[in-house]
């Protein structure tokens, strides 16, 4: 089993709300979400979308012993940090969060597989900024120091070929569309495969 946990870029938003938001199986355009292309691409997957749009990265640890550890994932799915960056949280604020996060699921023996921080295309320099730095330090974590642990660069996965801190398409500017998120399982389905090697 494969647990995605995170907020709205996990979720599906704005036209899809996943499990966690809409019981039992979620409500709206299914293709709107990132776990629904993981489950095309391998139907013998079980993909658990378990993303709540608006949460930061605190909110988002504080499930982790419902939404994912309570399932004994073989593999989780963690993007955090974007809601924290639009409020005004610090980078290091988003990092020590999801270090509790990787570490806490890798302590349970589930791998974790760590997307980079989409874009919006409403984000000043200076939030910008904030999200390429907790990039950098997610990528930098799960380096040859953090066995079971890999990154994906989702964000270039959903980014305008043009200009990396803008979304290639959106709805409403802020989340990316049904071919973003088919671009974000894309992405992220050779490292969800090597993890559960």
């Amino acid at each position: 089993m494969i647990v995605c946990l995170g907020d709205s870029t996990t979720a599906g938003t704005p036209l899809f709300q996943s499990p966690v938001e809409a019981p039992p199986d979620g409500m709206g355009d299914e293709r709107s979400q990132f776990a629904h292309w993981l489950r095309q691409a391998r139907p013998d997957w079980r993909v658990l979308n378990c993303g709540v749009n608006g949460e930061r990265s605190d909110e988002i640890a504080a499930r982790m012993e419902r939404d994912v550890l309570a399932h004994e994932p073989t593999v989780v799915v963690i993007i955090a940090g974007v809601n924290d960056v639009y409020q005004g949280r610090s980078v290091d604020h988003v990092t020590a969060q999801l270090k509790a996060m990787y570490d806490r699921a890798r302590l349970a023996g589930i791998a974790v597989v760590a997307g980079a921080i989409v874009p919006y295309n409403t984000a000043t320099p200076e939030q910008n900024a904030k999200m390429h730095a907790i990039n950098r330090w997610i990528k930098d974590t799960a380096g040859p120091a953090g066995p079971r642990l890999w990154f994906v660069d989702t964000r270039a996965a959903v980014a305008a070929p043009d200009d990396p801190d803008k979304l290639a398409g959106s709805p409403d500017g802020l989340h990316p569309d049904i071919e973003g998120y088919r671009r974000m399982a894309e992405a992220l389905l050779p490292a969800i495969t090597a993890a559960t090697g």
